[in-house]
């Protein structure tokens, strides 16, 4: 049996990086991102990159019960419940390239077994970005800035973001900021998989 990587016990509630006190780390507090915490179901390795890659890249749509599954599990553990759900957006030329949002197939899955509303026209993607991956971290917060818009008004919500992978997570504090201008009082990241480097570099939500 394959065993399925798991994060480390200990780590900072905001972004998930390994701190031994599993209290907020010093680059969240330094500088705290928009959102208020992150729910990942495993760590981004194998075999789960190779899942969400086909899953992802091959359209192998029957993958997303299973990862959603994954992360049911993890949510499933924690009070939490947000007000509704809003996947991570594609922009309309990646939807068309790829064909299907893959946050979009997870997201219904949460929604209808958790009864969670969720929101999938509520944002939108405006700025055609390159792919995060590949490249440099310190180019990811510059590459995705403004990139989102967001015209549901969402005053003292607590939204709940569904997307499969959490890199350096600029991304997903991108999309975090347009919420909070629209009036999302609490922002939870929940996400498949969360990327753990071997250098925690020192920006925020930068690792």
């Amino acid at each position: 049996m394959i065993h399925l990587p798991q994060l480390p016990e200990n780590h900072c509630p905001i972004c998930l990086w390994p701190v031994p006190t599993a209290e907020i780390c010093g680059a969240c507090l330094k500088k705290p991102p928009a959102f208020t915490r992150t729910i990942a179901a495993l760590r981004y390795s194998f075999p789960i990159d190779a899942l969400i890659h086909s899953f992802k890249y091959q359209a192998n749509l029957a993958i997303a019960p299973i990862l959603a599954d994954l992360l049911i599990k993890k949510l499933t553990t924690t009070a939490m419940r947000p007000d509704v759900i809003i996947p991570m957006p594609l922009h309309p030329i990646r939807l068309r390239e790829r064909g299907f949002n893959q946050a979009m197939e997870i997201s219904r899955y949460i929604s209808k077994h958790m009864g969670i509303m969720i929101l999938p026209d509520s944002c939108s993607r405006i700025k055609h970005t390159l792919p995060q991956t590949g490249l440099p971290w310190k180019d990811r917060q510059k590459n995705i800035r403004k990139a989102f818009s967001c015209k549901i008004d969402l005053s003292g919500k607590h939204v709940a973001v569904v997307d499969d992978v959490m890199t350096t997570g600029a991304t997903l504090n991108e999309l975090a900021k347009t919420l909070r201008q629209q009036g999302a009082a609490e922002i939870s990241n929940w996400v498949v998989a969360r990327t753990l480097s071997e250098i925690h570099q020192t920006g925020p939500y930068m690792v």
